[in-house]
């Protein structure tokens, strides 16, 4: 692509990243239309403030950054550019307040992503950017004019630039299919496989286990693998295991599963008694209890929690009910888990791998194919929930409207 006197930018895709880099286009001059395969914009926004939508997080700067892992380096300036306050500024502007919750958290005052969204697509309309819904982007033609298949057939595009800000591949049904890899690739684009990232991961459960605690949370617990150590939330799914705790570890499980082909999870179901404060709730005179009832009253356990201390005994060939009150105290805080494989990333809250940063310079432009710019979940980095995913869409889609207009002004 190269610069023509219309200006007409292209954004190919209707999420964060992509309405953002639409922004600041519309805002720097630019003829912007926002185009998306869906009948409508920001379908996995909505989605991800269905119980409540995490902007950012409030923690200072340097921690925020470093849960980026490899990736901090590349993204640390457009952060920094555009940090969490100015999210919560941006919001604010669009008359949605924000507020830090007691995790550190941030979120609407609304709590919800819908007002924040309709609020949003408003401005932008009024400010001149329109939007191409039920445009699936299919590529380019030989004298680079962009493809697209519409209802009424296929439609070709000549714009001057384009944003690419398509997500990664988890929750399809959204949009983000991950469909673009194959045409970038063809075009010689260096892409890191999709992966699942903030997801969940199966376990051989017994059909007893899983057919009683199906969806019940274990809540207050404490995760560990290698070590890290992380409190929050899990929930036994049918399959495996999921949840907050899960996520905060899944980079590392998912590695060590496709490296080894399992990984070894340790629950500790009561971490904030110590073994010695447990071994002397337990070493009480049981009675005519049930062992379930002694555990229930004695460590305050849950019956999912209950549950999972069977079937970890079980798959060990004990009986919770042969062993002393020190070790049924050790095993309380230290329930082993073998995660034998990664959920499909479908069912993923976010994706990993996607196109290298070497693959784009400064301004996030694809080296490869001049005038063509990349941004939000289809870029190598992942993050843990909290408010980091959004936060890191919202400020690559800004550096990437930025780096267009840069572009253009050559």
């Amino acid at each position: 692509m190269s610069p023509s006197p219309n200006n007409h930018i292209a954004v190919i895709g209707a999420g964060p990243a992509g309405l953002m880099a639409a922004e600041v286009l519309v805002r720097g001059g630019a003829t912007v239309t926002v185009y998306d395969a869906m009948p409508s914009a920001g379908r996995k926004l909505l989605m991800a403030g269905r119980g409540g939508l995490n902007l950012t997080h409030s923690e200072p700067l340097p921690a925020f950054l470093a849960r980026y892992g490899r990736a901090k380096s590349h993204l640390a300036s457009v952060i920094e550019s555009f940090p969490p306050q100015a999210l919560r500024d941006w919001s604010a502007a669009l008359g949605q307040a924000t507020f830090v919750g007691s995790s550190g958290r941030v979120f609407p005052k609304a709590f919800k992503a819908s007002p924040l969204l309709r609020a949003w697509l408003r401005r932008l309309d009024g400010e001149g950017a329109r939007l191409a819904l039920r445009h699936r982007w299919t590529g380019w033609r030989e004298d680079g004019h962009l493809t697209f298949q519409t209802p009424d057939g296929p439609r070709e595009i000549d714009a001057s630039a384009a944003v690419l800000a398509l997500g990664g591949a988890s929750w399809p049904r959204l949009g983000s299919d991950g469909a673009w890899v194959e045409t970038l690739a063809a075009k010689g684009v260096k892409i890191s496989p999709l992966r699942p990232a903030n997801s969940g991961f199966t376990v051989a459960w017994s059909d007893i286990f899983r057919d009683r605690f199906e969806g019940e949370p274990l809540k207050g617990v404490a995760l560990t693998f290698g070590a890290h150590t992380v409190r929050g939330e899990a929930i036994i799914t049918r399959m495996g295991i999921e949840g907050g705790a899960i996520y905060a570890l899944s980079a590392d499980l998912r590695e060590a599963i496709l490296g080894a082909g399992l990984a070894m999870l340790h629950i500790a179901l009561r971490p904030d008694l110590t073994i010695a404060e447990l071994t002397a709730r337990l070493s009480a005179l049981k009675g005519k209890q049930s062992q379930s009832n002694f555990l229930r009253k004695a460590a305050h356990l849950s019956p999912a929690a209950i549950g999972l201390l069977q079937e970890a005994a079980k798959t060990s060939g004990v009986a919770l009910s042969s062993l002393s009150p020190a070790d049924l105290a050790r095993l309380i805080n230290d329930v082993p888990i073998e995660l034998d494989g990664v959920a499909p990333i479908a069912r993923a809250i976010s994706t990993a791998g996607g196109i290298g940063f070497d693959e784009l310079d400064d301004a996030f432009m694809i080296k490869r194919l001049p005038g063509v710019f990349a941004a939000g979940e289809m870029l190598d980095w992942e993050a843990p929930t909290g408010g980091y995913l959004l936060q890191a869409s919202f400020a690559t889609g800004a550096a990437a409207g930025k780096g267009v207009l840069k572009w253009l002004a050559r």
